[in-house]
């Protein structure tokens, strides 16, 4: 078990990211549907991907999908970023869901690959080292419900509308959906919300607990976006490595029993004694100052 966390915690040696960078994979020419930003002054520390395609109101495609996987494999190597947050450029959505249209185009053989990829994406964000945060200012049904499941902490407007609404399409949930809801609301909840499809406002997600935070409109409609990055400030001066290796140890405690999830805690516990940051909190506490943590 100690090996394997450690593995998952290893911070490699940081790439320099650029303070706005797009991804484009598989695409000989048009715009990036993404763009990642590194922002800077009191954010500094926040990482956005900002999910920008919109003729087809954010779906994921195969380039989206691409395009995402190559900069959670870039981010992740990276350790400056403290906070990972989704956002959209497209107002009134955060995504639609997967690319249906694409997908009618797909043949068995080709769906099958296409949701395994899906899949891949939902896991990886959900593996990311780093907290993330959904910032949800508009429609989040199927995979976009599904994205936002995989992120550790989700903020929407109150009037944005999300849901499982893959049934009253004639499919199932693929991407986490089955997984992820229950383990968020529990068994009999997700159930009743998919075999229904039914959609609910942010207002109604918070109150069942599936989004952390919902918060009134405003004209520009980003008011989720603007929630999310406070919640993201709140967590920007706290120690990176502890700050990560709870993620650990909660994500892993959970799928298992409560004793094996305390040595789960044990070992991450471990993991952050010899760390410079500990040493800093102590004497901070100490000195009755704030403490300065740098991720060592």
């Amino acid at each position: 078990m100690l090996r394997v966390l450690t593995s998952a915690l290893r911070l490699p040696r940081p790439w320099s990211p650029l303070q706005t960078r797009s991804c484009v994979s598989h695409r000989p020419t048009g715009d990036p549907e993404i763009q990642v930003r590194a922002l800077t002054g009191r954010d500094q520390g926040i990482t956005e991907i900002l999910m920008n395609r919109p003729s087809a109101r954010n779906a994921l495609g195969n380039v989206l999908v691409s395009e995402l996987l190559e900069a959670l494999a870039q981010l992740r190597e990276d350790q400056q970023v403290r906070v990972l947050l989704f956002r959209s450029g497209v107002k009134g959505v955060f995504c639609a869901g997967a690319d249906l249209k694409e997908r009618e185009q797909m043949s068995e053989a080709e769906v099958e690959i296409f949701v395994q990829r899906l899949q891949g994406l939902m896991n990886e964000i959900a593996a990311f080292p780093a907290p993330t945060i959904a910032a949800m200012d508009g429609f989040a049904l199927g995979g976009g419900l599904e994205l936002a499941l995989a992120c550790d902490l989700r903020v929407a407007a109150s009037s944005a509308v999300m849901g499982l609404i893959e049934t009253t399409r004639g499919l199932l949930p693929g991407a986490g959906g089955t997984q992820r809801l229950p383990r968020c609301l529990g068994v009999a909840l997700a159930k009743e919300l998919i075999f229904t499809g039914r959609r609910l406002s942010g207002a109604q997600a918070h109150a069942l607990g599936l989004v952390n935070h919902a918060v009134s409109q405003n004209e520009e409609g980003n008011a989720a976006y603007h929630r999310a990055r406070e919640l993201a400030q709140e967590i920007l001066p706290q120690a990176p490595i502890a700050v990560r290796l709870g993620k650990v140890a909660i994500d892993r405690g959970m799928e298992v029993d409560i004793g094996s999830g305390m040595a789960i805690e044990g070992l991450c516990y471990a993991q952050n004694i010899p760390t410079q940051d500990r040493l800093e909190g102590m004497a901070a506490f100490r000195e009755k100052r704030p403490p300065r943590f740098v991720g060592k």
